[in-house]
């Protein structure tokens, strides 16, 4: 049966479309939709659920709101061990005050778009409301996906084109002078993301359990990283000299402390304003004397380290965790002395083919 038009009184019309069995109960899964009007109208509207569902497509089981769609979100990402801090703080602070009492049947492309406006009016930046649009939309397909559904079509929502991506780095001088200025505490954090290009949570979530200082190896488990996905870091002398004074402070005051970066035997959980001030003392500001230089410039720095020191680009995607080579090559910054450089190799690779030309011809003309 692939639908019914059922008769609710005089021009009411109950439209059920057969969606499929529940795969547990085998009960009889629809959706339905009141239908205001002529047969021939409910025949129409009966035609295109039909259409969507066969397409694929969601329109939502009738009363479900959006903001039940973010509470199964949310509890996804609690379930999964993914970053549910910053998903709770998102659906709280943005996507629930504007969207949670819309019925999901009734999220259109035209809503979406006048979150982005509201969003953009503020002046947050384009790739910030794509994040916050993918929290909408996994939101929606959990609910697509659910048995019985609770979404049946799920609407376009735009992506907005990020112009705005940062090519900061750290120069070596510059990094040393930050690392001057920073508490004590946070130069081992620093140091780690300079030399291997990791991310700060990753960072700062790493455990003893993890360090293998026999090996010199750290070990980022499945679950810790952004793409889920496990990952061996080697450690040059500098990050193993680190990592063993670490553990020594850690064995001698903290023995319970399972943090590698630790404050007082607690684990490290921001330094935003530790940062900002150690960065305008070290003279990292602009005109204005507002800091220039973010963490994630050490994630960049650490890529173009790696392979600035002839680190196959394979082996140091493997390293930094890149999966994709487009945003591998994106970190992958070419700074002015790199240029410059290249233009001095490329001076003297002439100016020795021209000396090889001329000790030739005048070996011919000897001849």
């Amino acid at each position: 049966m692939a639908g019914q038009i059922i008769a609710r009184g005089k021009g009411k019309w109950m439209v059920r479309a057969f969606l499929g069995r529940d795969p547990q109960t085998k009960q009889r899964l629809f959706q339905n939709k009141m239908v205001h009007g002529s047969k021939r109208d409910a025949e129409k509207v009966l035609a295109e659920m039909l259409r969507e569902r066969d397409l694929g497509g969601v329109l939502v089981v009738e009363k479900v709101a959006i903001g039940t769609l973010l509470d199964d979100l949310v509890e996804d990402y609690r379930i999964n061990g993914k970053r549910v801090d910053w998903c709770e703080l998102v659906v709280r602070t943005h996507l629930r005050p504007f969207f949670g009492n819309v019925l999901a049947s009734k999220l259109t492309t035209d809503l979406a778009r006048k979150y982005i406006s509201a969003r953009q009016m503020k002046g947050i930046a384009n790739s910030t409301v794509n994040r916050e649009l993918s929290l909408l939309r996994r939101s929606l397909n959990l609910g697509r996906m659910s048995t019985p559904p609770k979404v049946a079509r799920v609407p376009f929502i735009p992506k907005l084109e990020e112009n705005n991506v940062r090519k900061g780095f750290f120069e070596d001088a510059q990094y040393r002078a930050l690392l001057r200025e920073l508490p004590t505490e946070l130069k081992p954090i620093l140091t780690f993301a300079y030399y291997t290009g990791c991310r700060r949570g990753e960072i700062l979530k790493l455990q003893w359990s993890q360090v293998d200082l026999v090996h010199r190896l750290v070990r980022l488990e499945p679950g810790t990283t952004k793409n889920d996905e496990a990952r061996v870091i080697p450690l040059v002398s500098d990050l193993l000299t680190i990592l063993q004074d670490q553990k020594r402070l850690r064995d001698s005051r903290y023995p319970h402390c399972e943090w590698v970066f630790f404050r007082e035997g607690e684990r490290i959980l921001s330094f935003k304003a530790a940062w900002a001030a150690a960065c305008v003392r070290a003279g990292l500001v602009d005109a204005g004397g507002e800091p220039t230089k973010l963490f994630h410039d050490l994630r960049r720095t650490g890529v173009r380290n790696l392979v600035r020191a002839g680190v196959p680009e394979a082996v140091a995607m493997r390293i930094s965790g890149h999966k994709t080579r487009a945003v591998f090559d994106r970190y992958n910054i070419v700074s002015e002395s790199d240029l410059t450089d290249a233009a001095e190799k490329l001076d003297q690779h002439i100016r020795r083919r021209r000396t090889q030309d001329e000790k030739s011809e005048g070996g011919d003309e000897e001849s």
